[in-house]
C-alpha cells in the first residue's frame, strides 16, 4: 500500500533506538519498545484521553473502539479469535486470576513442573497449602526437556488442571504441548500454558494447540509495561474483582475498574509491529543468533552453557556461568566494559536452579528481534576475555 512504511527485520533495528548506545540481551525480563509503539500511546494521551465503555462523547467512542480493537487484535495473533482475550497487569496476575477464578475442592489435582517460574508454581503451592488441593511437580531433565511419560503418569482422574510453562525463562527449553494437550483431553482436564516467553518469539495457536487458558505479558513482546494477557477459551472463572461489569458477557467482566487503555492501545500496536514483520520471520532470525550464541559460548574454556542444543526445541534464551565467577559479577563486566545488558541470578526459579546445579544462578543471555550477528560476536568475545581473567 502507498505510504505504508514496510518493517523488515534487518532494518528494525532503527525503531530501537537504545541499541545505538548498547547491546541489550535481557529480553527475556522486558523487551525494548519500537518507536511506532511509543508513538501510539502518546496519540492516545495527547490526542483523544478518556475512559473506555462509560462515555458517548467523541473521545470515549474513539477510546472505547481503539481498546477494543487491541482486545481482537491480541487475540487473533495468538490464534484464539473464538475465545477471550482479557487485559491484565502481567502473566503473574494472569495465573493468579486461573488460580483463583476456579472452583477448586480438596482433593482436586494440580500438576505442574520444577521448570516454572516462580508465577506459574508459588500459586498452585498456595491453593496445596490452604484448600488441599494435590500437587503434583514434574523434574525436567538437566537441559529442560521432559519425559512425557512422566505427565502420563502424574495425571489421573482428580486431575483439574496441568500448568506448565511453553518455554523456559532459564533454559530456553521448549515443552512438548501437543503432547501435554492430548494428555488433557484424554482426562478431561483443564490446560494453562505460561507464554509469557513463547509469545514474543514462537507463532501461536493458542485454539488449534488445546490450550484452556493462555497467560503471556506485553512487556515481554515489545508492548509497555504494566500490560499482560489472559486468554480463556472459554469465560469459565470468577473475576477475582467485580464492579459493574460483573454481569457483562465479555472482557470488561475481568477488567474491574479504569484500565490502562494507552498500554492496552500500545499493547496493540506491538501486536501490529510482530506481525507486520512476521513471527516466523523472527523466529528464524533469533534461531540463527540462538545457535551462534551457543556454539561461541560452549567453545570457551571454563564455560558452561545449560539448555539444550539449538534447533526446535529451545527460544533465544541462553544461560551460562563463567568458572569461578559469580553470575552478578560476569553481567556487571559485561555491561561496563562492553555494554552488554544481560540478566543473572536465579531467574525467580529457585527450585530450577537447585535442580540443574547453580545454586548462585546463571548468566542469562535473551535475543529479540532487535539482535543481530554483531551483538552476539561481542557477547562471545567479551565472554572469552573474561574467562582470560580467572
Amino acid at each position: 500500500m502507498a505510504g505504508v512504511k514496510v518493517v523488515r527485520i534487518e532494518d528494525a533495528r532503527e525503531d530501537f533506538p537504545i541499541m545505538k548506545d548498547l547491546i541489550y540481551m535481557d529480553s527475556a525480563a522486558t523487551s525494548l519498545s519500537p518507536v511506532p509503539v511509543i508513538s501510539a500511546m502518546d496519540e492516545y494521551e495527547l490526542r483523544y484521553r478518556s475512559n473506555v465503555g462509560r462515555g458517548v462523547h467523541r473521545l470515549a467512542m474513539v477510546a472505547t473502539q481503539k481498546y477494543a480493537d487491541a482486545h481482537n487484535k491480541i487475540a487473533s495473533f495468538i490464534g484464539g479469535k473464538q475465545g477471550l482475550a482479557v487485559i491484565t497487569k502481567n502473566t503473574t496476575e494472569a495465573i493468579n486470576m486461573v488460580a483463583g477464578g476456579l472452583d477448586w475442592h480438596k482433593g482436586d489435582r494440580v500438576v505442574t513442573t520444577l521448570l516454572e517460574h516462580h508465577s506459574n508454581y508459588l500459586p498452585w503451592l498456595r491453593l496445596h497449602e490452604t484448600r488441599g488441593v494435590e500437587l503434583c511437580v514434574i523434574p525436567p531433565g538437566q537441559d529442560g526437556t521432559f519425559d512425557i511419560g512422566l505427565f502420563e503418569e502424574a495425571v489421573n482422574d482428580a486431575t483439574k488442571l496441568i500448568a506448565v510453562s511453553h518455554a523456559s525463562n532459564v533454559l530456553g527449553s521448549v515443552t512438548p504441548m501437543e503432547e501435554i494437550s492430548a494428555i488433557c483431553r484424554d482426562h478431561d482436564c483443564r490446560l494453562l500454558v505460561d507464554g509469557a516467553q513463547s509469545v514474543p518469539h514462537i507463532p501461536i495457536n493458542a485454539e488449534e494447540s488445546g490450550f484452556d487458558y493462555l497467560c503471556f505479558s506485553g512487556h515481554k513482546m515489545l508492548g509497555p509495561t504494566g500490560t499482560g494477557v489472559l486468554w480463556m477459551k472459554s469465560p469459565d472463572l470468577s473475576p477475582l474483582l467485580v464492579d459493574n461489569y460483573m454481569e457483562a458477557a465479555g472482557y470488561q467482566r475481568y477488567e474491574a475498574g479504569t484500565p490502562p487503555v494507552g498500554s492496552c492501545i500500545g499493547l496493540g500496536k506491538a501486536v501490529d509491529y510482530l506481525e507486520e514483520i512476521g513471527m516466523e520471520n523472527i523466529r528464524a532470525h533469533e534461531k540463527f543468533l540462538t545457535t551462534r550464541m551457543i556454539e561461541g559460548l560452549s567453545s570457551i574454556k571454563g564455560v558452561t552453557v545449560y539448555g539444550p542444543p539449538p534447533g526446535e526445541n529451545r527460544i533465544g534464551v541462553v544461560s551460562f556461568t563463567v568458572e569461578n565467577l559469580h553470575p552478578h559479577d560476569v553481567a556487571h563486566i559485561l555491561d561496563e566494559a562492553a555494554g552488554i545488558m544481560v540478566r543473572s541470578g536465579e531467574h525467580c526459579c529457585i527450585p530450577l536452579m537447585r535442580h540443574i546445579g547453580t545454586p548462585e544462578g546463571t548468566v542469562r543471555a535473551s535475543l529479540h528481534l532487535y539482535n543481530n550477528a554483531d551483538d552476539v560476536e561481542r557477547l562471545i568475545e567479551t565472554v572469552e576475555e573474561i574467562s582470560r581473567m580467572v
